[in-house]
């Protein structure tokens, strides 16, 4: 690990003004993700600006009618929080999904946001990788890609985003709201994180010099009709080779309202919008299922190793709709696919 510069901020607008003076630093708060990226020499900041006191850690309603979660609340906290776990029970569901409790334990909602992918060729600096080095290649595509994209690749990079939190997230619609010089500004989620196209070393369309301060819930949290499913290599500590996180508001047998996002195909969490307006007014049953999931998948491609992506995400996706529409849930206690 490289040397580096510590100091701690003593409030938002300080840590503003700690991250304006140098590009080369970098906010930490529990420190999960980005210590091990510092420790294999992937990061390299040359001064870490500690922002784990800042007042960020509640959470809270807003006039709205939905709930607002600090940056600086620990997913632990998310994930047990009476609110979210009664009115969001999927971004509940997908926190439990990821990681181990002890890492659960230190990660923040804003860290989660921003880790960067688990792409081995990211970490493995003898190889070359546009998100680590731009210009110098994507060696996953012809690489060892079983774990890389399926959706919304590049030339320049099939890395997938690593998050589960991010996935329902994206399917509750949520909003990042951030802090920079020019003051605060609010960010569909929809809108915060980046497909590769030819610049994948930016994950996200958060500034150098911009902090994330909230996570904004809308009033809508499909809490009768939801689940969050991960197909993992392992049962528990390991990332998606596909998740998927389902909102569905039904009219008897009637689909109303449908939502849902994929997690582990793409760079971002990916929606498919022409795939849930299909589903308005359909009939919640497994041929409508089916046709959302093809909507989904029409332009996947794979790239050898990770190819069965694709037939894997169709029937997860038939399966987490299926799920949601019956009311009955994946439970996260018991990781056996119901």
């Amino acid at each position: 690990m490289i040397g580096f510069e510590y100091s701690r901020a003593a409030d938002v607008a300080d840590a503003l003004r700690q991250i304006a003076a140098g590009t080369a630093a970098k906010f930490i708060a529990g420190g999960t993700n980005l210590v091990d990226l510092m420790r294999m020499d992937v990061e390299r900041p040359a001064r870490l600006i500690d922002i784990s006191r800042l007042p960020l850690d509640k959470i809270e309603a807003t006039a709205a009618g939905g709930l607002r979660i600090g940056a600086l609340v620990r997913n632990t906290d998310i994930a047990y929080h009476p609110q979210i776990a009664q009115r969001y029970p999927v971004l509940s569901s997908a926190l439990l999904s990821g990681a181990s409790q002890q890492l659960r334990n230190m990660a923040s909602a804003g860290g989660n946001l921003v880790q960067r992918t688990r792409c081995a060729y990211f970490y493995d600096l003898t190889t070359p990788c546009n998100k680590r080095a731009p210009g110098s290649g994507c060696s996953a595509i012809d690489g060892l890609n079983r774990m890389n994209a399926i959706l919304g690749t590049s030339d320049s990079c099939i890395a997938v985003h690593p998050s589960d939190m991010c996935v329902a997230l994206a399917m509750l619609e949520a909003k990042v709201h951030v802090a920079g010089p020019r003051g605060e500004r609010s960010i569909p989620i929809v809108d915060f994180h980046r497909l590769p196209g030819d610049s994948p070393e930016r994950d996200t369309n958060l500034g150098a010099d911009e902090l994330i301060i909230a996570i904004e819930l809308p009033q809508q949290g499909f809490a009768p009709h939801h689940t969050y499913i991960k197909i993992r290599d392992r049962l528990s500590y390991a990332f998606a080779l596909v998740s998927v996180a389902v909102g569905l508001e039904l009219e008897g047998d009637t689909i109303k309202e449908a939502r849902f996002a994929l997690g582990g195909v793409a760079h971002k969490p990916w929606r498919n919008a022409e795939a849930e307006t299909y589903l308005r007014g359909r009939p919640a049953d497994e041929t409508s299922f089916a046709r959302a999931a093809e909507l989904v998948l029409r332009e996947a491609k794979g790239f050898g190793r990770n190819t069965f992506k694709i037939d894997l995400a169709r029937r997860t996706i038939i399966r987490a709709l299926t799920q949601a529409a019956s009311g009955t849930p994946q439970i996260q206690s018991n990781k056996k696919i119901a």
